[in-house]
This record gives C-alpha cells, structure tokens and sequence, in this order.
C-alpha cells in the first residue's frame, strides 16, 4: 500500500487482510463526512434565531410536561426521538411538513398565526445544517437551583466493604437508580488508564508488565502515587488543560503584532509545583506582568462587535472558565437560554475597564454606564473609585472566597470529566444544571477546599476510588440526559497531544528541543536528552486534525467524533505516513539482527499493552517481512496506530 511517503510498494494478500478494515472503516468515514459537507448552508445561531420561534410557537404544546402527540421540543435529544426531524434533510421532515401545512388537525402551530417565512426559512437552514443546540439548554423548566455555599453533604453507609467516599455516594446513586455496578477493570486495562488520565502517556512496558505481575495489596494506590509525582509528565500533560482553557499557545492571532501575550513560563511552573488552585486563580486575575496574559485577552485587528472588546472577553472568559457559566449571550443582551442579564455581563466586564464602558445592547449604545460589580453581590462589592489593581484584587479574592461554591464545584466537575469521560454536571460548561449527584459534587468540592486546594489530591483521590477502578460503561440509550447519567468510567478518546506522543515514542521521532516560544524556564535545567512532549510544541497539521483548538476561544472539551480531516489524515496524511517511514528506518538501523517477534512484541506491548494474539502475530509476520524491513515496520506502525484499541482510553 502507498500511503503517501514516495515508495511504491506493493502489498501482499495479508497486508490486505490485516489493513483492510482499517483502511474501509475511515475511508467510509471520511466519505459520508464529506458527502454531509458538500453545499453545506449557513451556521445557524441557535440562541438568537431558534430559540425564539420554538419559544414563542412551540413551546406552548412541546416543553416543560406539555407534550402534545407525544412530542417534546425541550432538548435536542428529546426532539430526535421523535423522529420530526431528520438531521441534515428539512425537505424529509415532519417538523417542516407541519409548519407548512393549511390543514387544521396537522398544522403547526394550531393556534394562532403560522410561522412566517422568515422563520420557516431559518428552521430549514438550522435542520439542515445538523439542528445545533446551545449545550445544556432544556426549554423544560428546572427546580434545581445551584446554591452558593458549598453543603457538607453526609456520606451513605458503605456497601459491601467498598468505604472510599466516592464509592459511598457513587454506589447509592446506583442502587436508587437500581443499575448494576460496574465490573473491575483488570490491572493492564487500570495502568493504561492511569498513565494516559495523570501524564498522558503509554504505560513503559517493562512497568506494567511488573504492575501485573506483582500480587501484593495496595499496590494500585502505590502507582497512583508513583504517576502523580512524576512532576514534570504531570505538567507536561495538564499543559494541555490550561492552554485550552485560558487561551494560551506558542503563536497565532495578536502574538506578532502585541495585541495578546504568553503566560507559558507562568503556567508550566504553577504546574511543576502543583500551586493551590485558589492560589493559581488568584494570580491570573489579579496578576503580575508574567500571567496577565489571560485576563487581557486579544486585541482584535481593525472594528469588533461591542461583545469582542477586551473588557468582554474578561467577562465571558472569567465567567465560563471558573463558574462554567456562559456569559456570550448575555454580553449582547439579556440572556435568552439563562438567568443572567446584560448588566450581570458589563459589571463584571467593568472589574477591569481603564475607562468608563458604555452598555451596548445588541451592538447600539444605550448610554448608561456599567458599574463594576461581581456575579454574587453576596460575597462582597467593588468601589467604581478604585483603581484597576485593586478591584482586580478585591475580584480575585471574591472569585476564590471559601463561599463561592461555584468556583469549586466547577473545577472539580471538570477534573471528574477529563478521568471520567463526563461530567458530575453535563455539560461542563453549564453548571446551572442539576448534578447527577448534588452530594458527590459538593463532597469533593468541600473536601478541595479543606485541603489547600489541592488538585493533585482531587485527582488520586478519584483514581483510588472503585468508580474510576471500573470497566468502561456500556453507551445505552439510558445515558440520555433525562436518563441515569452515571454508569461507569466512559470511554474516551486520545487527546491530539496524547496520540502524538504515543507516535513519537513509538517511532523515536520526538522532537530534539521544546518550541522556544513555548519553551518554559524550567526546561534549561532538563535533562539534554528529555523526550520532548507535543503540548511543548506548536501545532501542525496532525494535531489540527486531531482536535487541537487554535485557542483563539476558550476551549473546555474537545470533540470526540471522527472528522473528515482526521480521517484522511489517519488513511494517507503526509505528515503521519512521513514520521511512521522516518520512525521505522531509524528503529531498524537501531536494532539490526532483531527478529519479525521481537519487532512485533515490542511494538505491541508499547502501543496496546499486551502481548499479540496468534493470528496478529502470523499476520504482522508476513507483515514485515523476512528479514524485517523497514516498509513492513512501517506498514505494521500504521495498522497499530489507527486501531480503535490504541486511540481510545478505556
């Protein structure tokens, strides 16, 4: 097969026995994805153009326990199962059929004036561009209000010897709910995990084989400890965290021309020393010249909306980085989707303005000043007299105040879904929402709090729970949001940086020295022989295509669903294909008198873990060749890296 990295070779019937599926699984992907792309219509804004014609002529009928002919508009999933809409084909759905209709008992609505074309035109612009929805919104009503302190919420009685506080909380939501727990995850299964979910890279064979073999107790709590204080893989990996988070990266827009700085230096050191979170936070917001990279945003080129100024960006970033609250709509004007208003967006935007900042609402000026004020004016309130540094201070100290249960809870939600494959609340970003369990989110949070904030603590502490112990949940139609939102670990698939470092270490091919403009002070009293991490690095095509973000935008959860690009990447990418050719000719100059097997255990005890079954070893044999060549190593390379098994984190 030729995969684009100028040799012709032509593949012998196991290479197509061995590659076959691969090569159809993402080619078929690849070509839906691009049939779906072709004459694609304009994004449609769900919030401003949707929500309001649903609101005012649906909802009546639809939402909040009025389900007229069993037809529900209150959350995206809850309209598909009705199968009124058909994704990508307004012409095939019911919604539009009714929407047109002039017969009495069909038309929607039946009361009242029809849709207008106008509108009628924007519902099939929004179903045919796939029917987004603004995450986490429900038109269906919510009791559940998130309250501010945090609770001290009393722990279940333990079941069955399993006493971790998680394992309490977590096996009384199951029984109530009466779902079987999950199984235990075997040893191999629990390391891969931890070492990809703490450091983000593939277990070194030689420890895991020992982590399997070893019958002594304790000794998953020992290599959770052993992960957590290897600091700087630890650093290396959450890198990724925060550089989506807070907007950082290496170069791109407003780095050349000053409009935007690096806070990496900052970043990578907090890391190293595992820096308390109130801490951390505090020195983003109230900041010295060497973190106040976040907080300043980017100065846009030429004219921006009223919502893109930099004051804005604060408060959007503020809001939804520490309280996973959306502020976007509500920096327009009053929120449509939730309870926050435009005032609530300038006040806090206000916190660091340097002149007086006029209101605009929907663009247009309203002349009326904002004063700067915080999201919970029961934590305190900011002198519009003081100067800039010090309403920053007194924001910071407002942000982290022990009260602010939001600022807890959120973060510990978003660590529970970066090891668990979802979040206590869903979305993450939506924490208005009411968590599956109240009580586990408002324990760990209160125990965060109780322990200097210390995330690294936060994440042992998961990891040594049964619950993350556990086989991967089993997807069912259960784990829809009105469903039990809690069965198990989810599976999860590798981040970009996760795959690329797998790739390099795999093939030897890691970078010699980190990008000097992400390179962090700390990295000049390395080892000269450091394996050099993708987070490190600035992005290429591969980890574009695999999901890394541009971080021009706070960015909180990646995509987990194949794209078209990735696909064609995987199946003939020039990059990838040139660094699996690179990589095999290096490692078999390397290892001249090694064998097919040596070749094809080291391989898979690397990559998967384990060692290949026999039909994976008579296949990867004729694979490679007699003796083993570089083309067959490569070839092999590929057909490991692009299995489901190597990719996904269960």
């Amino acid at each position: 097969m030729d995969r684009g990295y100028g040799r012709q070779h032509h593949p012998t019937a196991a290479e197509r026995r061995f590659a076959v599926l691969a090569l159809a699984t993402i080619g078929w992907l690849a070509g839906e994805s691009l049939a779906r792309a072709g004459d694609r219509p304009r994004p449609v804004d769900f919030a401003h153009e949707i929500a309001p014609i649903i609101r005012d002529h649906c909802a009546g009928c639809h939402t909040n326990g009025k389900y007229k002919g069993s037809f529900s508009l209150d959350t995206r999933e809850a309209m598909l199962r009705s199968e009124s809409v058909v994704l990508g084909k307004s012409a095939q759905s019911e919604l539009i059929e009714r929407v047109l209709s002039n017969e009495p008992d069909f038309r929607m609505p039946q009361k009242g004036p029809g849709l207008t074309a106008s509108e009628i035109e924007r519902l099939r612009a929004w179903i045919d561009g796939g029917a987004s929805w603004e995450p986490g919104f429900s038109f269906k009503v919510s009791r559940y209000v998130a309250p501010l302190k945090l609770r001290h919420p009393v722990l279940p009685a333990a079941r069955d010897g399993r006493d971790h506080p998680i394992d309490r909380l977590v096996d009384s939501y199951l029984d109530a709910h009466k779902i079987p727990r999950p199984r235990p995850i075997d040893d191999a299964g629990f390391a891969r995990r931890l070492f990809l979910d703490v450091i983000g890279l593939l277990p070194p064979p030689g420890e895991l084989e020992a982590f399997v073999k070893d019958e002594s107790t304790g000794k998953r709590a020992r290599l959770i400890r052993r992960v957590l204080d290897d600091q700087r893989a630890y650093a290396d990996h959450w890198l990724t965290f925060w550089n989506d988070l807070l907007r950082n990266d290496y170069k791109g827009t407003g780095y050349i021309d000053g409009g935007r700085k690096q806070i990496s230096a900052w970043l990578y050191q907090s890391l190293i020393d595992n820096k308390p979170y109130d801490r951390f936070v505090r020195e983003l917001i109230s900041p010295k010249p060497e973190s106040e990279g976040f907080i300043k945003g980017i100065k846009w080129r030429g004219r921006v909306n009223a919502s893109q100024v930099r004051e804005i960006q604060f408060s959007q970033n503020v809001s939804q980085v520490f309280f996973g609250i959306n502020m976007k709509c509500a920096s327009c004007h009053d929120s449509f989707i939730d309870r926050w208003k435009l005032d609530d967006a300038y006040g806090l935007a206000a916190v660091i303005a340097e002149s007086p900042l006029e209101i605009a609402r929907c663009d247009k000026l309203t002349g009326r000043i904002a004063a700067p004020k915080f999201l919970w004016p029961e934590l305190g309130s900011i002198d519009p007299a003081w100067p800039q540094e010090r309403r920053l201070e007194k924001l910071a100290g407002m942000v982290t105040h022990p009260d602010n249960g939001w600022f807890a809870r959120t973060i510990v939600n978003r660590v529970w879904h970066r090891l668990m494959g979802r979040g206590i609340v869903h979305p993450v970003d939506v924490m208005a929402n009411e968590p599956w369990s109240p009580d586990l989110l408002d324990y760990l949070a209160r125990d965060l709090v109780d322990h200097d904030y210390d995330l690294k603590r936060l994440i042992g502490q998961i990891a040594e729970s049964s619950a993350y112990q556990s086989s991967p949940a089993i997807a069912s139609e259960a784990d829809q949001p009105d469903g039990p939102a809690f069965r198990g670990p989810q599976v999860k698939r590798m981040t970009a940086e996760q795959f690329v470092d797998a790739l390099w270490l795999l093939t030897k091919t890691a970078p010699a020295k980190a990008d000097a403009a992400g390179r962090p002070p700390c990295e000049a009293t390395a080892p000269e022989h450091r394996f050099i991490r993708a987070s490190l690095m600035s992005s290429n095509e591969l980890m574009r295509s695999l999901g890394r973000p541009n971080r021009e935008q706070v960015v909180t959860t990646r995509g987990d669903v194949l794209t078209t690009l990735e696909a064609l990447d995987l199946s003939n990418g020039q990059l990838f294909n040139d660094t699996l050719a690179r990589g095999a000719a290096n490692l078999i100059r390397s290892r001249p008198g090694a064998t097919a097997d040596e070749w094809i255990d080291s391989l898979y005890l690397q990559a998967l873990g384990r060692r290949p079954a026999s039909g994976e070893r008579a296949t990867a044999r004729e694979l490679l060749g007699k003796p083993a060549t570089a083309e067959g190593l490569a070839d092999l390379l590929w057909v490991v890296t692009v299995l489901p098994e190597f990719q996904l984190i269960r």
